[in-house]
């Protein structure tokens, strides 16, 4: 079940009947307190399409109070916006957006961004770890310490952190980052990177430095950072 938040009704019918058409399970909201009346009594959705602009209570506000809850603090969220500048892209992510995309957008578009937020899923075992620097993570159980503090990603943040440890010394393009997390190639989008990027390495602190920027290319983790 995909929960639709949209104040405009045209968007929310379109999309609602394109996820069924892409067998996905929709339920809609023009607002955020109807929304939190089906969060709270019904069982919780995989993912949550929220759009930033609301009457009453604002996409962003919705989503600090996502994040804040036990219950809901790792539901995957989709933000929707006609606003597309860096500071709202960044606003989304630094309080727990996994995706944005900015209206007016493709169906075909938006059906790919929730297939790849929903390819959230690992294998590893729980014991299963990955080591650079200072920085811990368990992919089995989502879970990201620098010098033993835990430290809070969102899903896309997360994968990255995880993909640039695994491939140390190894310098990733833009566009591999894109198509290994995203799912696929959006052209003119890899200006999404740098602000995951710059997010991941705030959330790290000092640790953060280890991500390197290889100009023109894209981002590395030196081989010097050994497991």
């Amino acid at each position: 079940m995909i929960y639709i938040v949209e104040d405009d009704s045209s968007i929310r019918e379109l999309v609602a009947y394109t996820l069924k058409m892409a067998g996905f399970e929709a339920a809609t909201f023009p607002n955020g307190e109807e929304f939190f009346n089906a969060l709270n009594n019904s069982p919780q959705p995989e993912l949550v399409l929220l759009d930033i602009m609301l009457p009453g209570e604002d996409g962003i506000s919705i989503l600090k109070k996502i994040r804040n809850s036990s219950k809901t603090r790792s539901l995957p969220i989709i933000m929707m916006t006609a606003k597309g500048t860096e500071y709202d892209k960044v606003l989304g992510l630094d309080n727990g957006a996994d995706d944005y995309i900015t209206k007016p957008f493709g169906m075909l578009e938006l059906v790919s961004r929730i297939k790849a937020v929903l390819r959230r899923t690992s294998d590893n075992p729980a014991d299963y770890e990955l080591h650079a620097g200072d920085i811990t993570v368990n992919p089995g159980k989502h879970k990201v310490t620098v010098k033993g503090e835990n430290v809070v990603l969102t899903y896309k943040e997360f994968e990255m952190l995880c993909m640039l440890i695994e491939s140390k010394g190894l310098v990733l393009s833009r566009n591999k980052l894109l198509e290994s997390i995203w799912g696929y190639d959006f052209d003119g989008e890899t200006r999404t990177i740098d602000v995951h990027i710059r997010s991941l390495r705030s959330k790290l602190g000092e640790s953060g430095n280890i991500i390197e920027t290889v100009r023109g290319i894209g981002y590395k983790i030196g081989a010097e950072y050994e497991t």
